[in-house]
Formats: C-alpha cells, structure tokens, sequence
C-alpha cells in the first residue's frame, strides 16, 4: 500500500503542478529524488526523468515567452514614451535609459554619426562614471561603435579588451577601460539606408548576449531612429515657423513702414506744392517720425524747429553733415540723426532729429526725404528771391544810370516792389575788397546785398563793379557801417563801404551814387579799407569830394598846381619819388629816421630829396600853414589819381 502511495506522488502530474506554480528548475530534480528513495523501477524512473525534461522545455519555453512579452511591453512602453517627446535631448536620454533598463545591463548608451568630420562621437550614456568615456570620438571603422557606424551591422563582444575583430586604438581602450566595460552589445541606428549612429549595452563583467538580446536592442535601435528622425523634423519644423514668424512680422512691419513712408511723401509733397515752408515740413516730419527736429541753413543758422532740441556742437554738426553727405544717407550721432540737405555738390544746410525711440529703415529714407525736400524748399526760395532781386536790380540801375527818364513809371515799378522813392533814402557802395577772385563770390555778395536791402524795403544791384545798396533813412554813415559790418561777417574778410545821401526823389538817386561811390575811393585813399563812412563824415576831404568829377574840378587843379606842382613835375621828367618821400615823411611825423625806414632808404637819401623838394617850393615849406596846405594837396593829388 505504502509503495502504490510513493509511486502516485512520483508521477509526472507532479511536474504539471511544478510548472503550474512557476517552481524553480531545482525544484523539478525533487519528484525524481523521491522516486529513487522510494525504489521505483528503473522503467518508472527513466519515465519520471523524460517527464523532467519535457517538463524544463516548457519551462523554459514559457520563461522565453514571458521575457519576449516583458521585451514587447517594454517596446510598447518605448515607443509611447517617445512619441510624447518633443526636444530631441530628451529623446536621446529616454532612448539609452530605456535600453539600459530592458537588457539590464550596467551602461547604455549611444553614438551619432557626424557628416562634416567623418566620424562618431558620444552623444549619451546612462550608467556611465567616465569623463573620458564620456567624450570619445571614433573614427569610423575604429573600435566596436567605428565598425558598426561603418558596416551598418549589429556586432557583440564578451570581452571587448580581448576581441581581436575590432581595431583598437589608444584613445579608445583608455576610455573603455576607464569605464570598466567588458561585455559591448552595438547595433546601428537606422534611417531608411543611412546609420545615423549606434546604440550600444554594455556590463562590467564577461556576459555573452543572447540572440534575443540583440534583436531586442536592434528593435528598440528602430524605434529610437524613428524618434530621432520625429524630433528633429519637429525641431526643424519649430526653427522654420519661428523664422516664418520673424519674417512676417518684418514684413508686417515694413509694410507699415512703407505704407508711413507714402503718407509722409505724400503730405511732404501736398506741403511743397500748396507753398508751406520750413517750419510746416519740419512739423510734418515730426507728425510722422516723432521727437524734435530742427532744421539748419549752410552757416549753422536756424531755419526752423519743432519740439524741444537744443543746438548741436559745431564740430559735431560739420562732421555728422560730411559723413551724411559721403554716404548719401542719414547717420546717426548718439541721441541725434542728422541728414545733410544738398543740391548737386552744393551744401544747403542740414536736419536734425531726436527721435523718441529707434528709427527702422523706412524712418530713415523719410529722414532723408524731408532732407530732399527741404533742399528743393530752399532752392524754390532762392530761385524766387534771385528773381526778385533781378527785378529790384534792374529798377536801382535804371535810377542811377538813367535818371533823366520817366520818373512817374520809375516810381510805378518802385510801388510795386513796396519801395517809395520819394522818401529819403541813402546808397551804399561796396568796395570790391569784397569780392574773392571767383565769380560765385561775387554773386554770393550779391544774393547778401539783395536779401539784405529787401529786408528793409530797399534796392540792391551790381553796378560798375561795385555793388550798390539802396536803403530807406537819412544815416548814410551808419548804414555804411552796418552794412561793412555785416558783409564782413559773411565773407570772412574786411569789407569797405561809402555811404551817401540821403536822397531828395528819383532825379537825385544818381547824383547821390557818384558821391557814394567817390567816398568809397577816398576811403581806400585815405587808409580807411576795411570801414564804412559817408561822405559828411570825412572833414576837408569830404567837402571836396563834391567839387571833384564836376565844375570845381579846375579848382582843384589850380590848387594842386600851385602848391605840389612842381614836385609833381619834378617826379614826372626824372622819374624820381619826390612825393612818396613827402607822404612818408608827413605819415612819419617829421620824422627823417622813421621815413627812411618805411621807404627802405637811408636817412641820408630822404635828407637829400627833403632839400630838392625846398629848392621846388621854397624854403618855407615846412611851416606850419604852407606844411598844412602841402599835406592837403597832397591828400587831393593821391585821391583825384585814384579816380582818374
């Protein structure tokens, strides 16, 4: 009875149960131990032992099945999780950690292929201790990682130091053994035909992988290509719809640039044809651009401003108008831009913003507009004013060179200029020290003379010349100064100025012009150039003035002939210089040393010509009223050869 009880519990249902309850593989030797305790049959044990071995195959067969199910739960698991990826760095690193995990090994990690050098280089690791492993580089061909990236094929070593298939280099065995890698699995990453790089498991220890291993890894090798492929289409994707968006908000905004640009090139161009000026083009300006803008002429002087911005540094101004002017554009000098208006090569003035905030491009161009339309206000006002001025010219020379004709049409012509020619005026003759030796000096003298007589309801023209100054008042020596003064400021040299009058009407315009004129000359003559007086303000030499040119000029000469005549004479016949050692001894004071000095002579020569002139007019020459008398002629004989 005892022995059909052992045999029962020795039967291969026990095995059933085994596998049932998932019992170790010891477990199973435990039905065959009994067996042979309780002295079955060998036909019995040799059964019990063939149930042992089917029973370890099914065993081993479902241990297969539930680690390939644990591997396709963990792909599944895999590929959910980097579907939810967005930034490719956190796929890499899911990708390693994931495949570190499945194989159970001690480090994962993975290579990616670089196109421009030719290799592969660490990209991520999990696991890893190693700084140096971290950053390796391997050359394609070199190592496990080199071959694979190479060949596109899975390899695996148990012992990677001790693996002769593979070409170590020193680089790379340091790293792998500062790592303390032992067992490389390495499969490539795939995408379409390209390896994109390598993915990699390996242990510390001696471990051969199994077949399902590497399928495995190969698989999720798949998967992670795939993501890495999703990633950065998603990461290049992103960068285009950001430069999308940067460049239609570039394009919105230029778009509204140019449409701020018509409008101002529209109003600036309603404003030049409705005739506004300066200070409507600058508001117009600042309507659109905002902040302050002031508008400068030629000489730095003010055309116009609106907002507050103060005057900027004349060195500053000169230099950021070249600059503007070289480049053909606007610069910008710290807080302020600054735009040169020209015509041609001919500099005009300049504008200058301070802007709110930055100016785009389009700001700029409409900076540089205005600047352009301001060059075309000014040269509009200087087209008008020369055309004013011929007119207002053309009247003044009529009156003075014609005076004998029709005074009731000069007068017509004067009214509707503004100008009343019965009312006192004086004239004012400008020396041609005035004038530098180009021709646009001149006419730049002229454009002043017609610009400044009209501003006080006066005339202005060229004449013989001079240029000649009609102005309301009874001054004549003060409008002569005043206009030296100012035209010397402009010209940047000493200008001379004869003033006369004032006038009685039209008929004594020209009478007043030739005393005018005669002024100017005796002032040169008497060593004034560079002044400005009338007439009335020269003492002895003014009263003759008017008795100089008309029916007192034989008086004149009967004056000079009887008093320096003879020394005159003298100079004549032996071409000697008799008179200019009389001036330069008169100028000196009497004195013989100084008078030899200014002549370049020595005393004895001025000594020598001092006793002919006495043999000439007499001994008493010296004296006080024949010395008075004798300075006069010789004043009167200086200034009737310089109008002669």
């Amino acid at each position: 009875m005892a022995a059909r009880t052992m045999a029962g519990m020795s039967s291969p249902v026990e095995f059933l149960e085994l596998l049932a309850r998932e019992a170790a593989a010891i477990e199973f030797e435990g039905p065959l131990v009994a067996a042979r305790a309780a002295g079955l049959p060998a036909d019995r044990l040799a059964e019990l032992e063939q149930a042992k071995v089917v029973a370890l195959r099914v065993r081993a067969l479902l241990e297969r099945r539930r680690r390939r199910e644990i591997e396709l739960s963990g792909l599944y698991d895999t590929a959910s999780d980097l579907a939810g990826l967005r930034d490719l760095d956190d796929v890499l690193r899911a990708i390693v950690h994931r495949a570190r995990i499945l194989l159970s090994t001690d480090v994962a990690y993975m290579t990616l292929n670089d196109d421009e050098r030719g290799d592969t280089y660490m990209r991520v690791t999990d696991g890893s201790i190693s700084a140096r492993f971290q950053g390796l580089r391997l050359e394609m061909g070199d190592g496990l990682g080199g071959l694979v990236a190479q060949t596109g094929t899975p390899y695996v070593t148990s012992n990677y130091q001790e693996d002769k298939r593979f070409r170590h280099t020193g680089e790379i065995d340091g790293g792998v053994g500062e790592e303390g890698l032992v067992a490389i699995l390495g499969v490539p990453l795939r995408l379409g035909s390209s390896v994109i790089g390598v993915l990699y498991a390996a242990n510390r220890s001696a471990r051969p992988f199994a077949r399902e291993e590497v399928s495995l890894l190969v698989s999720l090798a798949a998967h992670a290509a795939v993501a890495i492929d999703t990633a950065r289409l998603l990461a290049e994707t992103r960068a285009a719809l950001a430069e999308l968006s940067a460049a239609n908000s570039t394009i919105r905004a230029h778009s509204s640039s140019v449409e701020r640009a018509a409008a101002a090139h529209d109003r600036m161009t309603a404003l030049v044809v409705r005739g506004g000026g300066m200070e409507d083009l600058a508001a117009a300006v600042t309507d659109v651009l905002g902040g302050a803008l002031l508008a400068l002429d030629a000489e730095g002087r003010r055309l116009a401003r609106v907002g507050e911005i103060g005057e900027p540094d004349r060195a500053d101004l000169v230099e950021a108008v070249a600059a503007s002017r070289t480049e053909g554009r606007s610069v910008r000098r710290g807080p302020l831009w600054y735009a040169a208006v020209v015509a041609g090569a001919e500099n005009l003035g300049a504008l200058v913003l301070r802007p709110d905030g930055e100016l785009v491009d389009a700001d700029q161009r409409i900076l540089e507009r205005a600047a352009l339309v301001t060059a075309l206000l000014l040269l509009f006002r200087r087209t008008v004013a020369e055309a004013e001025g011929r007119v207002r010219g053309e009247l003044l020379d009529d009156l003075i060179a014609r005076p004998a004709q029709d005074t009731d049409a000069l007068r017509g012509r004067a009214r509707r200029l503004g100008v009343d020619l019965d009312a006192p005026h004086v004239l004012v003759a400008v020396g041609d020290d005035a004038f530098a030796a180009t021709g646009s000096a001149r006419q730049r003298v002229l454009s002043w003379a017609i610009t400044y007589a009209s501003t006080r309801g006066g005339l202005a023209a060229a004449r013989d010349g001079r240029v000649v100054l009609m102005l309301p008042g009874k001054d004549a020596g003060g409008a002569a100064r005043a206009v030296a003064r100012d035209l010397s400021r402009v010209t940047g040299r000493p200008v001379t100025a004869g003033g006369s009058g004032p006038s009685t009407g039209p008929a004594s315009l020209a009478t007043v012009f030739a005393e005018a004129d005669r002024c100017l000359t005796a002032l040169g003559a008497l060593g004034r150039a560079g002044q400005g007086a009338s007439t009335a303000e020269l003492g002895f030499v003014g009263l003759l003035l008017g008795a100089v040119g008309d029916s007192g000029d034989r008086d004149v000469a009967r004056f000079l002939a009887a008093t320096v005549g003879p020394v005159v004479d003298y100079d004549a016949r032996r071409g000697t210089a008799l008179v200019k050692t009389l001036e330069a001894y008169f100028g000196m004071g009497g004195s013989l040393a100084r008078a030899a000095e200014l002549l370049h002579v020595h005393v004895n020569t001025v000594t020598q010509r001092l006793e002919r002139v006495g043999q000439l007019l007499g001994a008493d020459w010296q004296k006080p009223e024949r010395a008075l008398e004798v300075q006069l002629a010789l004043r009167l004989h200086r200034l009737r050869a310089t109008t002669e």
